[in-house]
């Protein structure tokens, strides 16, 4: 954008005092001219970019932006007007650049849980992951890459989980973290943000409140924004969890014949789908009722924004799936099962008692829609098609060829308030898991 009129500039200047030198002065100054020409223009240029950006004119060198629409209820969500598509293939890679950097997470079973799903249920647990999510895998790539490429610092916003990732991804890589939580966030993961270095800014309670103010800092600052759902580094990263599963079952000799995974921004269950692409595997979604953006958005063919209803999981209440996800899931998601808080709540409480497993309400929704999806199957193996309210579309436990259904489901997180473990446990805590 500078150099063009500093270099029309330099030659209007110099073009005329240059032509009247003569003999071997001229010789000597033709050959260097244009080195001196080229370190003028960069030097003036780059003095040029520092002085506007001082002057508070950085947007006179940003890329475009995302275009923006409206809800019924007014609130503006962001859009991208054409999202670049990963493939498997960087899933693959994002993988192999994990290996060593984040835990390789194990994946736990249980009898009793296998009977209510009428499945084999495979339980990936990425609550026990750096960070207590697997948010952790997209924030340490994206991050990664960036402290590579020579920036030294990064923002971020979310509910919780990704905020707390990129905290720890920066003082890993010796980067300066800004992340933007609401002003509701979970204590413990506005705790878990500050312990790892990060300077935490509350913000609304709403997406485009954290990303007005994320952006904001992000160009006072200089530092790129690393976002939890449109980057495909971190829908790279997130499909890295449901790869390792996919591979951990071929393993065990029982591969998974469904993926459940829950759904916020999106950026997890795309990673899925890509992880899943080129194999039989079905991909579910889990939406809490009442924050079902991708099941809406899947029904309109777009990105659907909803005022997200009050939900004990606070990860899964980002307002719109992200662009980048729904374009990537719009194809390969077999079917979204909406959970209440009652069926999160029974979730909790099985891994808690039978697994001895904590969750968030977050991660347990996943295991919730599994067991919502094996309920409309039943016990006679045959698949159905999945009925109420609560479903988009989808068949739910594919017959796998006449032996036992194998569903793998995503636990994405642990980050969990004690008070709130005691209160969902309740008095049941003695209780047990249905033999």
């Amino acid at each position: 954008m500078i150099h063009m009129p500093v270099l029309a500039l330099l030659d209007r200047l110099l073009a005329e005092p240059v032509a009247g030198l003569g003999g071997p002065a001229r010789a000597l100054l033709v050959t260097v001219y244009p080195v001196v020409l080229t370190a003028l223009v960069l030097a003036l240029s780059l003095a040029a970019h520092r002085g506007l950006t001082a002057l508070g004119a950085r947007r006179l060198f940003d890329l475009p932006r995302r275009r923006a629409h409206s809800n019924p209820e007014g609130e503006t969500m962001p859009r991208i007007d054409a999202p670049a598509l990963p493939a498997r293939t960087q899933v693959e890679e994002a993988a192999r650049v994990l290996s060593g950097r984040v835990v390789r997470t194990p994946v736990l079973h249980s009898p009793a849980i296998d009977r209510l799903a009428c499945a084999r249920i495979l339980l990936k647990a990425e609550n026990l992951q750096d960070g207590g999510s697997y948010k952790m895998r997209g924030a340490m790539l994206a991050v990664g890459r960036l402290a590579a490429a020579g920036h030294t610092g990064v923002v971020a916003q979310s509910t919780g989980n990704h905020a707390v990732a990129v905290a720890l991804a920066a003082r890993r890589h010796g980067l300066a973290a800004t992340v933007v939580l609401p002003v509701d966030a979970a204590p413990v993961k506005v705790d878990r943000a500050r312990a790892a270095g990060a300077r935490v800014v509350r913000a609304g309670t709403t997406v485009e409140e954290r990303l007005a103010v994320a952006r904001r800092i992000a160009e006072v600052e200089g530092h790129p924004l690393v976002d939890a759902y449109d980057h495909p580094d971190v829908v790279a990263g997130q499909g890295s969890a449901s790869l390792e599963l996919i591979e951990e079952a071929a393993r065990r000799g029982t591969p998974l014949d469904a993926l459940v995974v829950p759904v916020g921004g999106g950026g997890g269950i795309a990673g899925a789908c890509l992880a899943a692409a080129g194999t039989p595997i079905e991909v579910y979604g889990v939406e809490p009722v009442g924050c079902d953006s991708l099941a809406r958005s899947l029904a309109a063919g777009r990105p659907t924004p909803v005022a997200p209803a009050p939900s004990l999981a606070d990860g899964l209440r980002p307002g719109c799936v992200g662009d980048l996800p729904f374009a990537v899931a719009r194809t390969a998601v077999r079917g979204v099962v909406r959970v209440d808080d009652d069926a999160i709540v029974e979730a909790f409480r099985l891994l808690l008692l039978d697994l001895k497993v904590l969750v968030e309400p977050s991660g347990a929704a996943g295991l919730a829609g599994a067991l919502r999806l094996g309920e409309v199957a039943g016990p006679g193996g045959g698949a159905v098609t999945a009925a109420g309210p609560g479903d988009v579309g989808g068949t739910p436990w594919p017959s796998g060829g006449g032996r036992r259904r194998t569903v793998g489901v995503v636990l994405t997180g642990g980050n969990v308030e004690a008070d709130l473990v005691a209160r969902l446990a309740g008095d049941r805590m003695t209780a047990g898991v249905a033999a």
